[in-house]
Parts: structure tokens; sequence; C-alpha cells
């Protein structure tokens, strides 16, 4: 990856990659290598996920009771730790999208106003 690449990277905010992990999480258990590789892979490379990042949120994610960990077997054959959503989660997971949407739409009605009068 270039430079150049790396800094169009976006960096996410706390809460954003709570939501993006809960979202990921729906699809199904993962460990967290896949977890990181998913929302770079969705967000076609524009989302990377430091372990830095990540690992903390999982925990944080746990303490609040959204996701669930069990240890297990990752496909390259190591132990890995598998993260799972769980009912309270999905729930959250819900009521985050909601909120995220209306986030999304305040942002987008000022970067992009609608023409009013003599605007332009």
């Amino acid at each position: 990856m270039s430079t150049k690449e790396q800094r169009e990277r976006i960096e996410l905010l706390q809460g954003t990659l709570d939501l993006l992990i809960l979202r990921t999480l729906l699809l199904g258990p993962a460990h967290g290598h896949a977890i990181a590789k998913a929302i770079e892979f969705r967000s076609d490379e524009v989302l990377q996920v430091e372990q830095g990042s990540l690992y903390p949120a999982l925990h944080r994610l746990i303490k609040r009771g959204w996701i669930s960990v069990e240890d297990g077997t990752s496909e390259n054959n190591r132990r890995a730790k598998f993260y799972q959503l769980t009912r309270k989660g999905r729930r959250q997971l819900i009521l985050e999208t909601s909120k995220w949407d209306k986030f999304a739409g305040a942002i987008s009605r000022i970067l992009r106003p609608a023409k009013q009068g003599g605007e332009s």
C-alpha cells in the first residue's frame, strides 16, 4: 500500500468501531484478525482496524455483555478466541445503527445542504 493510500484511510471513532464489530459479528462468530479483515474488505480497504484499537474494543464489548468469547482453533490451526454477538448485542446493534443513521444524516445535511431560495 502506498503512503497516499495510507493517508486516505479513515481512522475510526471508538463508537463507530464498536458498531462495525457488532455488525460484523451478526454474520457469525469470528476471531479478532477475521473481524479486522472483514471490516477492511467490506469497506473496500478504506477502513483499517489496528490491533491496538480492535482488542480494547472487543474487551469493552464483552464487559458490556454485547459479545461473548470462546476459545477455539482458527482456519490455520492456531489457538484463537472467537467472539460472538449476544442477544443483548443484537438489540444494541439495532439501537446503534439507528443512532448512526441519524448522525450520518445530520452530517450529510450540513455538508450538502439542499438549495434554498437563492442559495447555490
